[in-house]
């Protein structure tokens, strides 16, 4: 894969982020179909890489309040676990048109990185098991691969298994 300079950031807040950091990252960019049942998947296989070490960015609601949850595409979100990982009770996935607003990301583009508010924000533990991770660049078709102690780092997220991993 070919690393693109970090001066050609594509602009997006998250890589805008992500250079006013000073963090070391890779852009990868592919085509998006609009038909593509996942964009998790689909990123996975445009960019040849196994689906646990790509990751989607998840917005639900803990105790009424908008949290962050990153997990690997192929797993899925253990709600309790989510809620139990920030010191909430309940969580429930929040509703769509809510989390485009506050991140200020579309649905299948929301990243991790760069969102108009810091939400309280967990990262999947299996993250740890990989040099690095990629995450949406805040665009569908665009994706930034970083280590996952920086995404952790930037996000200020809790490390915590909130992944329900299939199989």
């Amino acid at each position: 894969m070919a690393k693109k300079s970090r001066k050609n950031s594509a602009g997006t807040p998250a890589t805008t982020a992500l250079t006013a950091a000073g963090t070391p990252f890779t852009l990868h960019s592919y085509t998006h179909d609009p038909a593509a049942p996942s964009y998790g998947e689909e990123a996975a296989q445009a960019l040849g890489v196994e689906p646990g070490r790509v990751f989607k960015t998840l917005i639900a609601s803990v105790d009424d309040r908008l949290t962050v949850a990153i997990v690997p595409v192929s797993a899925s979100l253990d709600l309790k676990a989510l809620a139990a990982a920030v010191g909430g009770k309940r969580a429930t996935m929040a509703d769509p048109a809510s989390a485009e607003r506050t991140t200020g990301y579309v649905r299948g583009g929301i990243s991790p990185l760069g969102q108009r508010k810091r939400l309280p924000t967990a990262l999947d533990a299996s993250a740890d098991g990989y040099e690095t991770v990629c995450v949406s660049a805040g665009r569908r078709g665009l994706e930034v691969e970083l280590s996952p102690t920086d995404l952790a780092a930037l996000t200020e997220a809790v490390v915590a298994p909130i992944a329900r991993h299939e199989g």
